[in-house]
């Protein structure tokens, strides 16, 4: 049994699908990271660095638990777990961790500047920001590693190595996202052909609805644990 530890953010729904896809049992426990709920110290002993996704497996390496954090550290961890959707061949290995590292060092921190800059930072109580160059800024970057990803998605049905991988399953869940980002996947062809095929997939559409990622407003205690100063409260 593998407890999830989980919100209805991108990172988040990478893991419910990579659990949906394997088929490994699992139960969610939810994160309420408005509410401050990621700074407890027994989350903390599991992810250190107060975010979510976090697992605990009960049966980890040589049958002992082990609890993991951070997403694409999950992925990969489960994907060796279970021998699934990681190629074991040299060079589609490689190719599939490269696009999986892409998303965990750009595509999602940019995408996430957007996200910020886009929609929260204008939401903030009492003092909205509207910076117009960090706007711009970061809708520019999203657009660009959108055309990344068009391009690579031009040579095939999947992200790499020719079959759906962790790389998709990375990806996908910020593409849901495009529009907060300053996107429309019309633009790219590509990524919104691939994306309506990931879409369709039993094991993505189970929670697709129950794993959206909406945020509707902050009151100030909400937006201390996401962008103020519980967030950046040394521990």
């Amino acid at each position: 049994m593998i407890d999830l530890y989980s919100e209805t953010t991108p990172n988040g729904q990478k893991i419910h699908i990579m659990l949906e896809e394997t088929g490994l049992d699992y139960k969610i426990i939810w994160v309420d990271i408005d509410r401050g709920e990621q700074f407890e110290p027994a989350f903390l002993k599991i992810s250190p660095n107060n975010k979510i996704p976090a697992i605990v497996d009960r049966d980890g390496p040589d049958g002992k638990e082990i609890a993991v954090f951070e997403s694409g550290a999950i992925l990969l961890y489960l994907a060796e777990k279970t021998g699934r959707f990681l190629p074991k061949e040299p060079r589609a290995r490689i190719e599939t961790l490269q696009w999986l590292f892409w998303q965990m060092g750009g595509f999602g921190p940019m995408l996430g500047q957007a996200h910020h800059f886009n929609a929260y930072a204008p939401m903030r109580p009492n003092d909205p920001v509207v910076l117009p160059y960090a706007q711009e800024r970061y809708t520019n970057e999203a657009a660009r590693l959108y055309g990344v990803l068009d391009r690579k998605l031009g040579e095939g049905a999947y992200v790499a190595a020719g079959e759906y991988t962790i790389a998709d399953m990375a990806i996908f869940p910020w593409c849901r996202l495009h529009e907060r980002q300053g996107q429309n996947l019309d633009d790219f062809p590509n990524v919104k052909r691939w994306f309506d095929q990931i879409a369709a997939r039993p094991a993505v559409a189970k929670d697709m609805d129950k794993l959206e990622d909406v945020v509707e407003d902050f009151d100030e205690k909400t937006w201390s644990a996401s962008f103020g100063a519980e967030q950046y409260k040394r521990r």
